[in-house]
């Protein structure tokens, strides 16, 4: 699914323009035939499927044969998902059952991860381990400079979620004190927090929604993972419709087409309907002609055109919040949604002085994202921060042009 197997999701744009315009059939490479074969002992028979590379979105898997409208896709066995069950049938078993206070079913599979990565050849999870992203290309993985060109919004939530991961790798220390009795060397160097923020980003990643019962050697955060070899290399498109979840009958979990795919077409499932900020946040990529892009518009950005000393700003504020409109607020006014009539001509200028300030700052943004990319050493994640920057151009463009003409959407 990647551009570069050994980075995360979104190495499809850096060398989009460097690829062949077809697929490269990547089922001869070693690492996808020991994964193959390692897939078949546990009852994965699929012959639908082969991993190429694709120029548009990197690695990913083609049909080899035509599928139509309620066709499987794939069907993988329980037996080659890895869940929490996975982890308490493990070594870590014992230990996660004595562990007070329970741990949380996301930190029983990072900690699984971690360690099956640092076991190599003794893993009996290697084969899916070889074929798993070395590092991810999401926020998290940034460094602070880089994170600066992000929109404020945006940068404010790849923020708070650098901090959630550092919590919880901080509150996961004493656990990973406590298996201390499995490693031969410094505890330190295996579950380092290096190696926990892959193995977060993994599960954050590549999962696929699967819910478990709930167990008393767990914490009461949902448990509802579960890793997907083989099946986690299908690459996001919006526009697609497929039939996903796990089937108690045939215990596979199992992805029919709803849409015809020809031979050697690539095939697609969604990973929701998300804008490019929550997809850069949470899967490292920016996805070409989104149709659910979008621009936030934060408080900040807001309060200078707004009066201060209205005595009702704070309860409009919070009406405004609790109703989900501040971020969406721009829409909101544009199309008319909440705004009335008596207002709808202040509210328009208001919006229109918004746009202007935030098109001049994306601008600005744009000119010093073109000279740090110019530097020998610039950081590559830069290409997809330029991305969403010019897609928030583009909206902001259209938006103020809209809004020249008094807010009115042409018909």
């Amino acid at each position: 699914m990647k551009m570069n197997p050994k980075r995360g999701r979104s190495g499809r744009r850096r060398k989009k323009k460097v690829l062949e315009t077809s697929a490269v059939n990547l089922s001869h490479e070693g690492q996808y035939i020991k994964l193959r074969k390692w897939m078949k002992e546990r009852g994965f028979h699929d012959k639908r499927l082969r991993p190429g590379l694709f120029p548009d979105t990197g690695r990913g898997l083609m049909t080899t044969e035509l599928l139509q409208p309620g066709e499987l896709i794939i069907s993988l066995p329980e037996s080659c998902l890895l869940t929490t069950s996975t982890v308490l049938s493990s070594y870590l078993g014992e230990y996660i059952h004595r562990w007070r206070p329970p741990v949380s079913p996301l930190l029983a599979l990072c900690t699984f991860l971690v360690l099956e990565r640092w076991a190599g050849d003794k893993s009996p999870w290697k084969a899916y381990m070889d074929v798993l992203p070395a590092a991810y290309d999401c926020p998290v993985y940034w460094g602070a400079e880089t994170v600066e060109y992000l929109p404020d919004p945006v940068k404010q939530k790849a923020s708070e979620q650098r901090s959630v991961l550092q919590d919880f790798y901080s509150s996961a220390l004493r656990f990973f004190q406590s298996l201390s009795p499995l490693f031969p060397e410094v505890l330190e160097k295996v579950l380092s927090y290096e190696a926990v923020r892959w193995a977060w980003c993994t599960v954050n990643t590549r999962t696929v929604y699967m819910k478990h019962p709930r167990r008393e050697c767990f914490s009461a955060e949902p448990d509802v993972y579960a890793l997907a070899p083989y099946l986690d290399l299908l690459n996001h498109n919006a526009a697609v419709q497929v039939e996903a979840a796990f089937n108690e009958k045939t215990l596979c979990y199992e992805i029919r087409t709803v849409v015809p795919y020809k031979k050697h077409q690539q095939v697609f499932i969604c990973y929701g309907h998300h804008d490019n900020q929550r997809l850069l946040l949470e899967y490292g990529f920016i996805a070409d002609n989104n149709p659910h892009k979008s621009v936030y518009v934060t408080r900040d950005a807001i309060l200078p055109y707004v009066s201060r000393t209205d005595k009702q700003l704070q309860k409009k504020w919070s009406l405004l919040k609790e109703n989900g409109f501040l971020d969406t607020y721009w829409k909101k006014v544009l199309l008319g949604s909440f705004v009335s009539e008596s207002n709808e001509v202040a509210s328009v200028e208001l919006v229109r002085k918004i746009c202007l300030h935030l098109l001049e700052q994306t601008s600005h943004a744009l000119d010093e994202i073109s000279l740090r990319k110019s530097e020998k050493f610039s950081d590559s994640n830069l290409v997809l921060v330029e991305a969403l920057r010019r897609e928030e151009m583009k909206i902001l463009t259209s938006s103020a042009n809209v809004l020249e003409d008094g807010g009115k959407i042409p018909g």
